[in-house]
C-alpha cells in the first residue's frame, strides 16, 4: 500500500521513484493542478485516484468517466489516476483522447453520475490537472476539493474490491453528432476554426461543419502538444490577433477560437475585431430573452456591468445575477437558479435547457452564436457588437503572486477598498458606488466604471479587470493610475502577463 504523500521529494532520486509527491498548492478551489514532476509524481496521481474513488465512494457513487487532453504526459497521467480509482473500488468507463465537454457528454450518454477529466485547460506545457465531478452536470466546488485535499495529503483513502475498467469507444463521435443536431443553419455562414494546436484540434472543425457553416480556415487544428506558436487561449491576445488576422484574409463572417481541453470559446468578428465573452453573452443574453421572456442570466465578476443597466434585458423581463468566478461557480449556481445561461469572461458559456446540458462547452457555444447569427441574417456580428450600449473593458491581466501569498494581498485590497469607501475617498473623481465582494472585490463606482482585483483560482497570480463607460483612456487609467499603483505597494506582487 502506498504511504501518504509527500511535498518535498525530488525528481531523480530513490525517494521520488518509490513515494508518492503531491503538493497541497494543487488543490484548487474547484479543480486540481500542479506541475507536473516537481508538484505531483506518478505514483501521486495514483494516490490522488485513490482519494478520489474514496470520496466518490462515500457520495454513495462509484461509476466514473475518464478522459485526457492532448499533451505529452496526459494519458500515462490518465492511467495512473485510473489505477487508483480502480483501487478505490470504482467502475471506471475510459473514453480515451477528449475534450472536458466531451467528457461531461459522457456522464449523460453512458450513465455515469461522475467525471475526472484528466487535463490542465490552456496553462503551458508542463502543467497537469484534473477536473472532477460527482453529481452531473456540476463539477466540484470546494468543499468537495477540501475533503480531496484530507483524503489524499492524509493517505484516508479506503480501498475497496470490485474496480473494473473498460475502454468505450465513440463517445466523441456521437458528442460531436448531438452538438451539431441542435443547430440548422439557414444563412450561409464562412468561420475561421482556431484551436492553437490543442485538443479541439481533432473535434472543432468537424462539428462546425456538421452545423452547417464552411470552415473557410483551419487555424492551428494540428494536434501538437509543443504548442509551436502560443498557448491554446483564447483570452489571450496572441491568438485572438491571429484569429483576427484570418476573418481579413479569408473574408470572414467571425473566427470561433477554442481553448486546450475545449470547455471555452473566443470570438472575433468580421471586421477583425476580438470580442469578449461577457460582450458575447450580452448579445446572446439580448436574442434569447425575446425567445425566453422572464429569463435568469449568470455572469461573473469579471464581466461587463452593462448587464445590469441593459435596456433589452429589461424590457424582456430578464434578470442578470453577478457570481462569483469560476468555471465551476458559474456553473453551479446556472443550476441553482435554473438559469438559461451563464456567461464568464474567461470564454465559459453554460446553457440549460433547450440549448444545453448546464455544463461548459466551447462548441455549444459556438452552436449558440451561430444560431443567433442565423436569426438575424440582415446584421453581421459587427452589427449586433455595436447595437450594444458602449463600455470599455480591459483584457484580464494578471500579476504574479504566489499560491500562498495572493489570498492574504487580496483580502488586503478588499479592506482598503472598504476603507476608501467608508471614509468617502474617490477613485479618480469619482465616489464609490457599491462594493462586491463574493470574489476578491469589484469597486463600483458612480458613473458605471469599475475595477475588479480578485485571487486566480488555478495559478498563483492576481486578476485584475477594469471597465470605463467613458472612454479607453479613462479605462487605462483606472488600471495605470489606480489598480497598478495600489497592488504595485505589496511586494508579493510581482509583473504581469500582459498590461493595456
Amino acid at each position: 500500500m502506498l504511504l501518504a504523500p509527500s511535498a518535498d521529494l525530488v525528481p531523480n532520486t530513490l525517494a521520488y521513484e518509490n513515494q508518492p509527491l503531491v503538493k497541497a498548492t494543487g488543490f484548487r478551489e474547484y479543480d486540481a493542478r500542479w506541475l507536473f514532476g516537481p508538484d505531483i509524481n506518478l505514483l501521486g496521481v495514483e494516490a490522488l485516484g485513490m482519494g478520489l474513488g474514496t470520496l466518490i465512494q462515500q457520495m454513495g457513487q462509484k461509476r466514473i468517466v475518464v478522459g485526457h487532453d492532448f499533451r505529452s504526459y496526459s494519458l500515462s497521467i490518465k492511467q495512473a489516476l485510473t489505477l487508483g480509482l480502480i483501487q478505490a473500488g470504482c467502475e471506471v468507463l475510459d473514453i480515451g483522447l477528449a475534450l472536458s465537454p466531451i467528457a461531461y457528454f459522457a456522464q449523460f450518454d453512458l450513465d455515469a453520475p461522475c467525471v475526472a477529466m484528466v487535463t490542465a485547460s490552456h496553462n503551458e506545457n508542463g502543467w497537469t490537472g484534473v477536473k472532477m465531478g460527482a453529481q452531473r452536470p456540476l463539477t466540484f466546488g470546494p468543499d468537495e476539493m477540501g475533503r480531496l485535499k484530507e483524503i489524499v495529503l492524509g493517505g484516508g483513502w479506503e480501498l475497496r474490491p470490485g474496480g473494473s475498467l473498460t475502454h468505450v469507444s465513440g463517445v466523441a463521435e456521437r458528442y460531436v453528432a448531438d452538438v451539431a443536431a441542435g443547430v440548422s443553419l439557414k444563412r450561409p455562414l464562412k468561420v475561421v476554426c482556431a484551436c492553437g494546436n490543442g485538443t479541439a484540434g481533432a473535434f472543432a472543425a468537424e462539428a462546425l461543419r456538421k452545423m452547417g457553416v464552411a470552415v473557410v480556415y483551419e487555424m492551428d487544428c494540428d494536434l501538437d502538444w509543443t504548442f509551436p506558436r502560443y498557448n491554446p487561449n483564447p483570452e489571450d491576445q496572441e491568438m485572438l490577433h491571429e484569429m483576427a488576422a484570418a476573418v481579413r484574409q479569408y473574408g470572414a463572417d467571425c473566427a470561433l477560437g477554442f481553448d486546450g481541453d475545449g470547455d471555452r470559446c473566443g470570438v472575433v468578428d468580421d471586421e477583425g475585431e476580438e470580442i469578449f465573452a461577457d460582450k458575447i453573452g450580452l448579445m446572446l443574453a439580448r436574442d434569447l430573452s425575446v425567445l425566453h421572456k422572464d429569463a435568469t442570466f449568470v455572469v461573473d465578476v469579471k464581466s461587463t456591468g452593462l448587464y445590469a443597466t441593459d435596456e433589452v434585458l429589461a424590457a424582456n423581463g430578464a434578470k442578470t445575477v453577478y457570481w462569483k468566478t469560476g468555471h465551476s461557480y458559474i456553473k453551479r449556481k446556472t443550476a441553482e437558479l435554473k438559469a438559461l445561461a451563464g456567461f464568464e469572461k474567461s470564454g465559459h458559456f453554460f446553457f440549460n435547457d433547450p440549448i444545453g446540458r448546464g455544463y461548459d462547452d466551447g462548441l455549444v457555444a459556438a452552436a449558440a452564436i451561430l444560431a443567433m447569427l442565423d436569426r438575424n441574417p440582415d446584421k453581421k456580428l459587427s452589427d449586433l457588437k455595436k447595437a450594444l450600449p458602449i463600455a470599455y473593458t480591459s483584457l484580464t491581466m494578471s500579476p504574479h503572486c504566489p499560491d500562498e501569498e495572493k489570498y492574504g494581498v487580496v483580502d488586503k485590497i478588499v479592506a482598503e477598498y472598504e476603507a476608501l469607501r467608508a471614509e468617502g475617498g474617490t477613485i479618480l473623481e469619482r465616489k464609490i458606488a457599491d462594493l462586491i465582494t463574493v470574489n476578491g472585490v469589484r469597486v463600483a463606482l458612480e458613473d458605471g466604471s469599475w475595477v475588479l482585483v480578485r485571487a486566480s483560482s488555478n495559478k498563483p497570480e492576481i486578476v485584475v479587470v477594469v471597465e470605463s463607460t467613458s472612454s479607453a483612456d479613462d479605462m487605462r487609467a483606472l488600471f495605470h493610475k489606480e489598480v497598478k499603483p495600489r497592488l504595485g505597494k505589496h511586494p508579493q506582487v510581482g509583473g504581469y502577463n500582459q498590461e493595456i
